[in-house]
């Protein structure tokens, strides 16, 4: 992973040493980034402005979005980082908010993961410092989730029921099994050592594991095409396109999970292998994205067709976007 070591100027705000200020952007920095994934269009297989589900729709995305500032805003704000504000506590608190506000299922759970612990370490820094680089967030966020204890851990797994998600089955700590929690307590296993467990089929779980190093990087590439950067080095994108194109870049580089577990390894690879030949194509052509847009709506519309949505892709997309809009990106 390659950052810039620039430092970048989080806000135009005086936080002044004021956590409640600082909270509330880092809260506001996280529902706009939530919003402009899911806006985003043509994003393939995933529900964004011109497509829904039959049972999720754009506008439960929002919903979501706009219900989780009060614990965003608290998760920047914790200072101990344990108890009734854990890790594992605020990632639940999360997926009920949300479904208070939409009744259209797992909008957001694998973005909660990745967003709370994000937020918690932009909240440590920015009521300090208005300047921070990736790598001291991203660093400061690992050692919170390393720090995660049992309750951590049972508070997560009861997320699960709450968000209806769909989960591969493991025979240590099966999520579908009433009696895990039980063994959690035995074992004194923690929420960070559950994603241990996990990070080899699960790309969110991975995030923790390896200091968030997608989303770092996902950070920087927003950060540089919404500069005066070229991807191409020909070209400029808007907003909308730079959203796709860095989903694409992190599809086309990774499993995603979301559709490894729904469906198998074959059918992920196949969907990243065909993000790859897209970006390769808007390189070759360097005309800016309309030259590869018919190409990325007819992904888009294989994907719908076929029920392929790359949940996990779109979760590392936000926390992205969270880091680049927390750094002081606008558009």
């Amino acid at each position: 992973m390659n950052l810039k070591p620039d430092r970048l100027f989080a806000s135009k705000y005086e936080f002044n040493d004021d956590i409640a200020v600082a909270a509330s952007y880092i809260a506001r920095c996280v529902q706009l980034a939530m919003v402009m994934e899911v806006s985003a269009f043509p994003k393939p297989g995933n529900v964004d402005r011109n497509h829904d589900y039959e049972d999720t729709r754009f506008e439960h995305f929002l919903a979501s979005a706009v219900s989780i500032y009060p614990v965003m805003e608290d998760a920047a704000k914790n200072r101990d980082h344990r108890g009734s504000n854990g890790v594992g506590s605020l990632i639940h608190s999360a997926v009920l908010e949300s479904a208070k506000w939409q009744n259209g299922g797992n909008t957001h759970f694998g973005a909660f993961i990745l967003l709370v612990p994000l937020a918690m370490a932009a909240g440590d820094i920015l009521h300090k410092e208005h300047e921070f680089t990736i790598e001291e967030l991203v660093s400061h966020a690992h050692d919170i989730v390393k720090d995660t204890n049992t309750q951590d851990a049972i508070d997560f797994y009861k997320s699960f029921e709450d968000a209806k998600v769909r989960v591969n089955p493991v025979d240590e700590f099966d999520l579908q099994d009433s009696g895990s929690i039980g063994s959690l307590c035995e074992e004194g296993t923690t929420l960070y050592g559950l994603m241990e467990i996990s990070k080899g089929y699960d790309l969110i779980a991975g995030e923790w594991t390896s200091g968030f190093k997608r989303c770092a990087h996902c950070g920087e590439m927003i950060i540089q095409c919404m500069g005066d950067t070229d991807i191409s080095g020909k070209s400029k994108l808007d907003v909308n396109d730079i959203v796709v194109y860095v989903f694409l870049k992190i599809l086309s580089e990774n499993r995603d999970t979301f559709i490894q577990t729904k469906f198998d390894e074959t059918t992920a690879d196949y969907v990243s292998g065909r993000a790859r030949n897209i970006l390769m194509e808007f390189d070759q052509k360097g005309a800016g994205f309309g030259a590869v847009r018919i190409a990325v709506e007819e992904f888009d519309d294989e994907l719908l067709y076929k029920g392929i949505n790359p949940g996990s892709t779109a979760d590392i997309v936000i926390a992205g976007l969270f880091i680049a809009l927390l750094g002081g990106v606008r558009f």
